[in-house]
């Protein structure tokens, strides 16, 4: 059964070939009494393009004294009440952004252990090098746990991360729900 398939796969792929090969154009050269070597023409010459310009659509130019007076005075008349309908919904969306207090992005996890002095002496080298950035300590039992920042791209957390990797080796990098600061809109 292997070998039967295996024969019937080699025929398609031998007549599809030849198939191919038949198809293609024959190129072949002959010698002039100089010696060099020239491709000649097909027997047959390849008919020229057809001409297909009598199947393009014709326009005619539209009269220039209807042209004149659109010009002069618009077809549509606009109105404002479509205006209103948006300065509302905008002023609505703005309303509605300014009590949003969160959003998806970074912090950097730089603490994680089972040693309360340890995490705060991590805590006070990065606040007293950089007293911008925010942190947020947790301690679940028995675990404690140092964040540092509110990142809203992943850019500005890693920038970060480099600043603060001396002071925080092990530090790595987490997706958190990060506070907005109003101040910086």
């Amino acid at each position: 059964m292997k070998h039967l398939l295996c024969k019937l796969l080699t025929i398609c792929i031998l007549y599809s070939l030849s198939a191919c090969a038949a198809s293609a154009p024959s190129a072949s050269s002959r010698s002039t009494a100089s010696g060099d070597t020239t491709k000649s023409r097909p027997a047959q010459q390849a008919a020229p393009a057809e001409d297909l310009s009598r199947y393009r659509p014709v326009f005619t130019q539209p009269k220039t004294t209807v042209a004149a007076s659109a010009a002069a005075k618009p077809l549509v008349v606009p109105t404002n009440h479509v205006n209103a309908q948006i300065e509302q919904r905008l002023r609505d969306q703005a309303y509605t952004n300014q009590n949003v207090k969160y959003a998806q992005g970074f912090r950097i996890l730089a603490y994680v252990g089972l040693e309360r002095d340890q995490a705060m002496a991590t805590r006070r080298a990065i606040i007293s090098r950089y007293p911008e950035e925010t942190d947020y300590m947790t301690f679940k039992q028995p675990v404690f746990r140092l964040w540092i920042g509110d990142y809203l791209t992943r850019l500005e957390a890693e920038q970060a991360m480099v600043r603060i990797r001396p002071f925080a080796p092990k530090a790595e990098l987490q997706p958190a729900q990060v506070v907005l600061n109003k101040t910086t809109f």
